[in-house]
């Protein structure tokens, strides 16, 4: 999740927020991609997440990262609770997932790069210390209580709250993982298309991804838990957002959306000031309750914005949050997908025009339909293995079309980091596919073998 924003005056007129997402525009050249993703870890003699404290610890991990490869602390309270380097930063869920939030780069090459950097570095420190690392998009074998809490003022207050709201809430604070991308959006109009193509191809990207099939120790049912759980999560702040696809869409309609969602915090000097339930609105006419008299800065709206959680979401770029996390080809292929999809202009008008017949029934059947049976899934009519096969054709030009080049012009495009991908529309299979023939396989029920021939 996000760490605290910084800087920006006080909000005096409300145009001011609709200006704050305007800002992100940018010309084409200057269009980056900014990959993330969690994993979980854990100490190899227990098979136990990591604490967050001790010598096999979060802590310890962060620490030898810091010191073996430069990253510089980031502390909330005296706790060290992430790291920044060279415009990336690693941060940590509130379970202790550990997450990469990549460089805006020009070319997936290079997200790949760091990706393999950064995976290399967390293998040497993991090693020294006794721990290890897993891709997957909910944890497979440990309970909810066997999960730590990490000493972060925002997760304490939105462990409450999801109490209040719903019964799945903390499930996904602590026992769920993603890889996501962030992109970027040159004006209001190309925000909108690309906004509405990556809710309504999210769940492509969930079934293609689908890497979550169990939970406490069996198979739940799902080929994506996590994508279940955010189906089922806080219907304030999750979704498809059917507005999104009306008429005159756009900066403000945003605006409208994210005010009318409750508040979780306030961020100051150092402290989170719960804000739980309470009216952004509210805040902007200095009536706020945990803050009375007080108005809000740019970066309270920064912070608010980072609160919703819909299948993809706008702050000063677009992030598309549909996949869960995974092994290394797929945080790659990623990427690869939404960038095919997005940054080439014919591609995305064939993406518009797949899509754009649909109702938001189905597009909501999709969805649903992708977190339980993955590319076996169909909804209105449409089979999501047909769908991600036309999908990943478009991607496919796409990045052809950006002609990308790698390995010092030795690789002519992108479009090799879809090969995941592929096989997966080859074969019908994704990754929860694979773990669950493994289960019922040659592991015979014993879930443990996850951990020795998933782990980075």
């Amino acid at each position: 999740m996000s760490i605290p924003q910084q800087g920006g005056g006080p909000i005096e007129s409300r145009d001011q927020l609709a200006a704050y997402l305007a800002a992100g525009e940018k010309p084409r050249d200057a269009w980056r991609i900014g990959t993330e993703h969690e994993k979980f870890g854990y100490c190899k003699d227990k098979r136990l997440p990591l604490p967050y404290e001790g010598a096999c610890s979060i802590k310890a991990m962060l620490t030898g990262l810091q010191e073996r490869f430069g990253w510089s602390p980031v502390l909330e309270q005296g706790n060290i609770i992430g790291l920044e380097r060279d415009g990336a930063n690693v941060s940590l869920e509130p379970g202790g997932q550990l997450e990469l939030s990549g460089a805006p780069l020009e070319t997936i090459h290079q997200t790949c790069d760091e990706v393999n950097q950064h995976l290399a570095e967390v293998k040497t420190v993991a090693d020294e210390i006794g721990a290890g690392f897993i891709g997957l998009g909910a944890a497979p074998i440990w309970t909810q209580d066997q999960m730590p809490m990490m000493p972060k003022g925002r997760y304490r207050l939105m462990t409450d709250y999801m109490d209040r709201v719903g019964t799945l809430g903390k499930q996904m604070m602590y026992r769920t993982c993603t890889v996501q991308v962030n992109l970027d959006f040159a004006s209001e109009p190309d925000m909108v298309q690309k906004l509405r193509v990556a809710l309504s191809l999210q769940p492509v990207a969930t079934a293609l991804f689908a890497n979550s099939p169990f939970l406490d120790g069996k198979p739940n049912g799902m080929k994506s838990w996590r994508a279940h759980i955010w189906q089922n999560l806080d219907d304030a702040r999750t979704g498809m957002l059917p507005f999104v696809f009306e008429d005159g869409f756009g900066y403000d309609a945003w605006v409208d959306y994210v005010l009318d969602v409750p508040m979780y915090f306030v961020y100051r000097d150092g402290r989170y000031i719960d804000a739980l339930g309470q009216s952004f609105r509210d805040f902007l006419q200095g009536r706020l309750p945990a803050l009375p008299g007080e108005i809000p800065t740019l970066s309270d709206w920064a912070d608010h914005l980072t609160t919703v959680f819909p299948e993809a979401r706008v702050k000063k770029f677009i992030e598309m949050r549909g996949a869960d996390g995974g092994p290394w080809r797929r945080l790659c292929a990623l990427p690869a997908l939404w960038v095919g999809l997005t940054y080439d202009q014919e591609a995305l008008d064939a993406a518009w025009d797949l899509v754009k017949g649909w109702d938001h029934e189905t597009r909501e059947g999709l969805r649903r339909a992708a977190g339980k049976h993955a590319l076996a899934g169909e909804a209105g009519g449409i089979r999501l293995h047909d769908l991600a096969r036309e999908v990943l054709a478009i991607a496919e030009q796409g990045l052809k079309n950006r002609r990308r080049e790698g390995a010092g012009g030795l690789v002519p495009d992108e479009t090799h980091f879809l090969n995941a991908l592929r096989e997966s529309v080859d074969t019908g299979k994704v990754p929860a596919d694979e773990l669950l023939d493994r289960y019922h396989g040659d592991w015979h029920g014993d879930l443990s073998k996850i951990y020795g021939e998933y782990s980075y």
